[in-house]
């Protein structure tokens, strides 16, 4: 029987439509379609995929797949991706493609031509791009140029020079500020001696930006880049559950603050039905505050100064919202602990109007910093940073909540 793609019956050389699948798919689940097929046409279809997302996917592979492959694709495109292989995640270089074009600058126009015909047979090119003897970077040439100039002239007297080219460790998420102010088809990847090392395509940066502000909101709550619509049930689980299980564990720091509180609770009961208001509008505000912090990083908006304008910012946001939340919530324990004849009713609204305010002001700082903590570690900023601004903002709430009820009423 033949391979199934999105639940449809298809043939093998309908390329373009499995190519697509792939695409769809997180490269471990692309590798477990992919490795359904005949040989010949994991080959084309690798050769049709973005160069670091096929890159991802041989990675992917069965052990004995990914042997058997490997010697049969071009050696061009295998020293590439060992090459790509040593930039870190993320980064330029993990997007080269082979460079396509490449000729001396001391070339004739007519010779380039001559050249270039012979190449456009193979493969698709935008720009020729020059190189001096050292095999640096010195320009580009525009087809247009080339088209229109005099058969004897060279290549150095035709072309752009001093291009600009990114570098490989160049990370995507700022390269994208680059390609927003260009818009070229093509970028060169030069190392810091200038030498060409590769060419990266506008196209994928963007398309890995995207996917990368696409996956941020999972990252907040431990959902895995890997994981995507197609992914399967049980993979899904293995991504998930370790999460959960640590959110488990710091759900039990919010239980424990209550848990001291155990004879405040006893004594005051109509406290217990305020706590779930407070967690969660807190942790709503902060989850407000790290959603504009996260955009910040991601967008590259942040300067040095960012981080304490930005806290002092959400401090003062925390402090309104939860101000006018907080006389609202008050109201609500006014009415609730006069029904119950409680004497001191007015004196539980003024609690509950102070912890709702000072917790929405330590959860808008707390939305700000972990983020901003998690990146200067070296991590990525958004990876389950809900699970541990929503811990905060539980245990400062109910904790305020009962320490306040405690001094104050008994």
């Amino acid at each position: 029987m033949k391979p199934m793609l999105d639940g449809e019956e298809t043939v093998t050389s309908d390329l373009p439509r499995l190519v697509a699948a792939l695409e769809r798919r997180a490269p471990m689940d692309a590798a477990e379609l992919l490795a359904k097929w005949p040989d010949e046409t994991i080959l084309d279809a690798i050769e049709g995929l973005q160069p670091n997302f096929a890159l991802q996917v041989i990675e992917q592979l069965p052990d004995e797949t990914r042997a058997r492959l490997l010697p049969q694709l071009p050696e061009q495109r295998v020293a590439q991706w060992e090459t790509n292989l040593k930039y870190p995640e993320g980064s330029i270089g993990r997007f080269m493609e082979p460079t396509v074009a490449v000729l001396e600058e001391s070339t004739s126009v007519a010779d380039t031509i001559s050249q270039l015909r012979d190449v456009a047979q193979q493969k698709l090119f935008t720009y020729a791009y020059c190189i001096d003897d050292t095999g640096s970077l010195t320009g580009v040439v525009v087809m247009r140029d080339l088209l229109f100039a005099e058969n004897n002239a060279r290549l150095r007297d035709i072309m752009v020079p001093d291009p600009f080219a990114f570098s490989p460790e160049t990370p995507v998420r700022d390269a994208v500020h680059d390609l927003a102010a260009r818009s070229y088809p093509v970028y060169p990847v030069c190392d810091e001696d200038g030498k060409l090392l590769g060419l990266v395509r506008g196209y994928a940066l963007y398309e890995e930006h995207a996917e990368q502000l696409a996956a941020t909101p999972g990252r907040m709550v431990g959902v895995q880049n890997e994981e995507h619509v197609s992914t399967p049930w049980g993979r899904a689980f293995r991504f998930r559950h370790p999460w959960l299980q640590a959110n488990l564990l710091t759900a039990f720091l919010a239980a424990a603050v209550v848990g001291v509180f155990e004879d405040t609770i006893a004594q005051i009961v109509m406290l217990a039905a305020f706590l779930p208001v407070l967690a969660g509008q807190s942790g709503n505000s902060g989850c407000q505050a790290m959603a504009v912090t996260l955009r910040g990083l991601a967008l590259d908006e942040l300067t040095e100064q960012s981080p304490r304008r930005m806290v002092k910012k959400e401090a003062w946001l925390g402090f309104l919202n939860g101000g006018l939340v907080g006389v609202v919530a008050a109201g609500g324990m006014l009415l609730y602990a006069s029904q119950q004849a409680d004497t001191n009713a007015w004196l539980l609204a003024v609690i509950v109007l102070a912890a709702m305010t000072v917790s929405c002001v330590i959860s808008g700082i707390t939305g700000v910093l972990v983020p901003l903590t998690l990146r200067r570690l070296g991590a990525d900023p958004a990876t389950a940073s809900s699970i541990v601004l929503t811990t905060a903002t539980d245990v400062v709430s109910m904790g305020l909540l009962l320490g306040l009820a405690t001094v104050f009423l008994l």
